[in-house]
């Protein structure tokens, strides 16, 4: 087969489904548990189609990625498929003026399209050198619903994972709370697990000030945290202030979440605002540009610790020396977690709760590309809209 695909048409479709027992906290932001609830949710898949026949697939972004795709939809028709290093480079210049999230989606459907023109996975093409990845249960935020509704209840789902062999576990606390409620779950978290699983805090941003932050900080060093991810108001971008809080704890931070391209990551590390680097092929530029952040980040010695769940993640992880956990979530006790009212996928694959094996593990796909099969039944029944650029 000819390996210069041209690019000939790209398709995005929007799908909706319902979520139950699934509602949202005091502004409205962030999910939760309620028990009797149900909350609409949408998805994206975007197809690359190319004169070899050949098609690239993914499944994910976001109305801003795919705003911003149509932005260079011209420019992609008639590229050549396989020159991704080019078509990365060109876009992020395009999309200077933004924040980028269109490149996420386009290179993870080149990497697709790479894996099955010479029918390998992903993560082999990558230099991958494993199949098996551990993983870390990522809550939903507290609630006040009866789910994550208090300290208690963080510690005994926390102990419901470890059980299912589960090695790490993280916490997103309250949105709006008391600030001593999020220190508490933080020490009845470990006080209930033992010193036998890793733990790690994301506030997502909520606390108020930097005394709020020093305070669930110093819980979390009494309570050795793995790491503590983007506490307070700034939107985790403040390197500044990161580096302030952690010459006061000695718990690692982990920022980099709302940090966009490769370029401010490396600023962040070099202003010594994080500890941890995070990447995310949607955010960050696709596979190309989570590769590019964690060869970054090896070279200061950090480890680049991947955001969420989904294939392209797993064949990224495969082939990263220094990272340590999959993200698997989000997950709750109460709440439903089986994707059965989203079943996108036809082939198994899953990221619900229970999809780690004994030892707390996901496998990476063996397929062709991203090496899952995407349910087309179920998505065009579920099909919202649909625009073609070709």
């Amino acid at each position: 087969m000819s390996r210069d695909l041209r690019i000939q048409r790209l398709t995005v479709r929007q799908y909706q489904w319902t979520m139950p027992d699934l509602g949202v906290d005091y502004n409205g932001f962030n999910q939760v548990y309620e028990r009797g609830s149900s909350a609409k949710q949408g998805g994206y898949v975007l197809t690359v189609e190319t004169d070899a026949g050949v098609t690239g697939e993914y499944a994910g972004g976001n109305s801003v990625s795919y705003a911003q795709l149509g932005m260079v939809a011209r420019y992609l028709i008639g590229r050549d498929a396989m020159a991704r290093e080019l078509i990365w480079n060109d876009i992020k210049r395009a999309l200077r003026k933004h924040d980028r999230f269109g490149m996420g989606p386009i290179d993870i459907a080149l990497w697709d399209i790479a894996g099955k023109v010479y029918d390998a996975p992903v993560y082999e093409l990558l230099g991958g050198f494993r199949t098996s990845l551990p993983a870390y249960a990522s809550t939903y935020h507290g609630d006040e619903n009866g789910g994550l509704s208090s300290p208690q209840a963080f510690a005994d789902f926390a102990v419901q994972c470890r059980e299912m062999g589960y090695p790490a576990f993280k916490i997103h606390g309250w949105g709006h709370g008391p600030i001593q409620r999020e220190a508490a779950a933080v020490l009845a978290t470990r006080e209930a697990v033992g010193d036998g699983m890793d733990l790690m805090l994301d506030p997502a941003c909520e606390y108020d000030t930097f005394g709020d932050a020093l305070t669930v900080g110093r819980a979390c060093d009494e309570a050795g945290f793995f790491w503590y991810e983007d506490p307070y108001k700034d939107g985790g971008v403040s390197s500044f202030a990161h580096r302030k809080l952690r010459q006061l704890i000695r718990t690692p931070l982990l920022l980099g979440e709302h940090v966009r391209g490769l370029e401010p990551h490396v600023d962040q590390i070099v202003a010594d605002g994080t500890d941890y680097v995070r990447a995310d092929a949607d955010y960050d530029g696709g596979i190309t540009g989570v590769m590019k952040l964690a060869h970054a980040a090896e070279g200061f010695g950090l480890d680049c610790e991947i955001h969420a769940p989904g294939p392209a993640h797993r064949h990224c992880m495969a082939s990263i020396r220094n990272t340590n956990y999959y993200e698997l979530g989000l997950v709750a006790p109460g709440l439903d977690p089986k994707r059965q009212h989203c079943p996108l996928y036809a082939d198994g694959y899953s990221d619900d709760l229970d999809s780690v094996d004994e030892h707390g593990h996901v496998s990476v796909p063996q397929g062709p590309g991203l090496g899952v099969t995407l349910n087309w039944e179920w998505i065009n029944a579920h099909e919202t809209s649909k625009v073609v650029y070709e």
